[in-house]
């Protein structure tokens, strides 16, 4: 691929170092990919054609993005998301899918009375791994999950009248896979009739966070396709049966906004096409992150962390963060990983200038008790050691130079926070974000990740995770000027070494 072959080699060298051992497989959870072999390394190391790039609430994502795109589809439907519960976004699924089902009956109907070939089934897919303590507790401990029957979608899941959904030709199943104690299910996604894919960091769930959702499509949906089939239908070998196709007798595309779907706003939502005149896909790192269950990878608080799994998703946001020359863009709900803390202090020693955008007080008990501490003492520390540093460096830039030193990089923090003039208008219908949830990280100004995987703790050890990688200055342009619009007004500034 036309990956700058530095990076590529760095991941796969560092990926084959970090792949299981004997001792250690045992402990490896949902899904493995084998780096040494061809085709999974193809999976992996790919291209994709990003479409478009969206910000707001999960529930504005949901109402604008997602849920069209999912009843736009044809022939199949997989919906991945780690929090399943009641919220204005389950209730416009719930919505959305009554409404395709009206729509597809009137079709069935139809060719009834003509005499014609049916509507082909609807293959539909929900999975997510968590709704709620108690579910998690009880959860079976097998990797097989838990498939929920039909008679328990509605009181349950929120979701239609399953009578309504087979009179529609509508097949669906919902699935939750969950591991004791932390190993959770935490990529969310969207594969639409195998074609096109939507990565959103947004749950099926009520908080009004700033989320992001990129949509692609291209050989990563390919990759992204195996992933899915790895975890939740390990029954096929990690390869789906084929879409049986008939252009002829597949149904015209069901727009459920014409319909009455009734959109989510957000002061925050935006909506931007990235490399519409693009000629060819962009070179794409799909980057997975297996769950681990090992307790070797839960340290006591005043233990040192062990390194990392070497996951293909730890390994390359490693590879970039070490690699990186120039500039580091950090946005993530949480940052409690010392792995990380360690790249981006030994970047500021390389003289790079690294911002990071995070949120106050966000899921506290969370990071206590999977990294017995917090991302405000994280931050702290991380800034004790940069003054420190400061305070070791020559008194001017030129006695750095004349001593061979490499002057520090500058480094930002700041906190996420509602925009205080929406925050104080209560009567709007409008969702102002109250915490950031996006998972976001540019480097060089080339290179952005994007996904489910936050900078914390239980990110990098135990969770499963997913993000994608993608090389490209442009696609980094549109990203970066998208998410400065959006934060404009909602950044409280922590710390800024080069403020005087």
């Amino acid at each position: 691929m036309s990956f700058t072959s530095s990076l590529v080699h760095d991941f796969v060298k560092r990926l084959e170092h970090g792949q299981p051992t004997e001792n250690t497989t045992r402990h490896v959870e949902i899904p493995w990919f084998d780096i040494g072999d061809a085709s999974d390394r193809e999976l992996l190391v790919t291209h994709s054609s990003p479409c478009s790039f969206t910000l707001g609430t999960g529930a504005s994502i949901y109402t604008d993005v997602l849920i069209p795109a999912l009843t736009a589809a044809r022939r199949e439907v997989i919906l991945v998301t780690c929090f399943w519960a009641g919220s204005a976004t389950l209730s416009a699924l719930h919505d959305a899918l009554v409404k395709l089902a009206a729509h597809r009956r009137a079709l069935l109907n139809d060719a009834r009375s003509r005499g014609t070939t049916p509507t082909p089934p609807l293959r539909v897919r929900v999975c997510f791994s968590s709704r709620s303590l108690l579910q998690k507790l009880l959860h079976p401990q097998s990797r097989d999950g838990y498939i929920y029957p039909p008679s328990s979608w509605q009181a349950a899941l929120g979701l239609p009248n399953p009578a309504l959904l087979e009179s529609a030709a509508i097949q669906l199943q919902a699935k939750s896979l969950f591991l004791l104690p932390f190993s959770v299910m935490h990529p969310k996604f969207v594969i639409v009739d195998r074609q096109r894919a939507f990565i959103p960091s947004c749950n099926v769930s009520w908080e009004p966070w700033l989320e992001g959702c990129v949509e692609v499509t291209g050989p990563a949906v390919s990759g992204l396709l195996s992933f899915y089939s790895r975890t939740w239908e390990p029954e096929h070998g990690g390869v789906q049966p084929p879409l049986e196709r008939n252009h002829l007798l597949e149904p015209p595309a069901f727009d459920v906004r014409m319909a009455g779907l009734a959109l989510v706003a957000s002061a925050a939502h935006r909506r931007a096409a990235l490399l519409p005149e693009s000629p060819s896909p962009i070179p794409t790192l799909l980057l997975p992150s297996s769950c681990h269950r090992n307790p070797h990878f839960r340290p006591f608080p005043w233990q040192k962390d062990p390194r990392p799994p070497g996951t293909p998703l730890n390994v390359a946001l490693l590879a970039l963060l070490d690699g990186a020359r120039r500039s580091i863009y950090v946005q993530t709900p949480n940052l409690t990983c010392q792995a990380v803390l360690r790249a981006v202090l030994s970047a500021l020693q390389r003289g790079v200038d690294v911002d990071i955008v995070t949120s106050r007080n966000l899921m506290l008990l969370e990071q206590l008790v999977t990294a017995g501490t917090t991302t405000s003492w994280c931050l702290r520390s991380l800034l004790r050691r940069f003054r420190k540093l400061e305070r070791s460096k020559p008194e001017s830039l030129s006695a750095e130079m004349e001593l061979g030193h490499v002057p520090l990089g500058r480094l930002r923090i700041s906190y996420f926070r509602p925009r205080p003039s929406l925050k104080m208008r209560t009567h709007t219908k409008e969702e102002e974000p109250v915490h950031s949830h996006l998972k976001l990280i540019m480097v060089d100004d080339k290179y952005t990740v994007l996904g489910s995987g936050n900078l914390d703790r239980a990110s990098w050890y135990t969770s499963q995770e997913l993000g994608i990688l993608f090389h490209s200055t442009d696609l980094a342009n549109t990203v970066g000027t998208e998410v400065d619009c959006v934060l404009a007004d909602r950044l409280e500034l922590v710390f800024d070494s080069a403020a005087p």
